[in-house]
């Protein structure tokens, strides 16, 4: 009888410590599972965070964009994207140009051209076809193989014949790079700080606000502002190459991702 009731006794604990087991293991994975949810929501709450501060960023941008020297994605959409090409009657005679005149070589040998007063003899460089005299453009150039390049703007009736010097005091706004330091083209010239080495070139031009903006497109950087300008007659894109490093630059095409692209024409001044 004795050991009945014994036995009773610890089935009855057995039971109790089986229950206690099993509510202190439901406990644990409702709060695990609380847990897990609430760390749900601290990501969903964290991110819907981010995002409102990238379109507070994205907002405050687009009130003040000319005083901005970041996101060149974003100032894309203030700006219209240009179809440049180039102009073979400006081409140095040892540049050569690809058929969609978009590429422009260094050559060793000069070209048999026809003379031109407006083509470069001295300086190595070449104009875009495009005249640009309002609104805010931009465009795209891929520098990655060319070890040496000068890349901007210039009015269309700079000086093109013997010494030509490229600083905004002769109607040119350009920066360099050349035995791997970059330059702005001012007067005196002033050195670049670039995070990274860019593989293109981003170009922006607001023609009414007198800026000239280059942009690193492989980080989204800012490089230079040429800002505060007056321009008078139209401006064309400006790309030049050096003898004492050939390479090549390559006109990025300018399509629906960047909003639709313009052609504009030489007769367009």
């Amino acid at each position: 009888m004795c050991f009945k009731e014994n036995t009773t006794k610890y089935h009855i604990i057995i039971a109790i410590f089986g229950i206690i087991i099993l509510i202190l293991l439901g406990l644990f994975i409702y709060k695990y599972y609380c847990k897990k949810n609430d760390n749900k929501n601290e990501d969903h709450l964290e991110e819907n965070g981010f995002q409102q501060e990238i379109a507070r960023r994205k907002a405050q941008y687009k009130a003040a964009w000319r005083k901005a020297q970041l996101y060149p994605d974003w100032r894309k959409e203030e700006f219209q994207a240009v179809n440049v090409t180039l102009d073979e009657d400006t081409a140095h005679p040892s540049l050569l140009l690809s058929e969609n005149r978009r590429r422009v070589t260094w050559q060793e040998s000069h070209q048999d051209l026809s003379s031109s007063t407006q083509r470069f003899d001295s300086l190595p460089c070449v104009l875009g076809q495009q005249h640009i005299s309002s609104g805010r453009s931009f465009w795209e150039v891929k520098v990655k193989d060319a070890p040496t390049w000068d890349l901007g703007i210039c009015l269309n009736n700079v000086k093109r014949k013997g010494k030509v010097t490229l600083s905004p005091q002769h109607g040119f706004w350009a920066i360099r790079f050349y035995n791997r330091e970059y330059w702005a083209l001012t007067s005196p010239e002033t050195c670049l700080t670039v995070r990274e080495i860019p593989h293109s070139v981003g170009i922006f031009l607001d023609y009414e606000d007198g800026d000239v903006s280059f942009y690193n497109m492989t980080d989204g950087s800012h490089i230079f502002s040429f800002t505060k300008n007056t321009f008078s007659g139209a401006l064309r894109p400006l790309l030049r190459l050096w003898s004492s490093a050939p390479g090549t630059l390559t006109i990025c095409p300018m399509g629906e991702e960047n909003g639709g692209a313009i052609n504009i024409t030489e007769q367009e001044k």
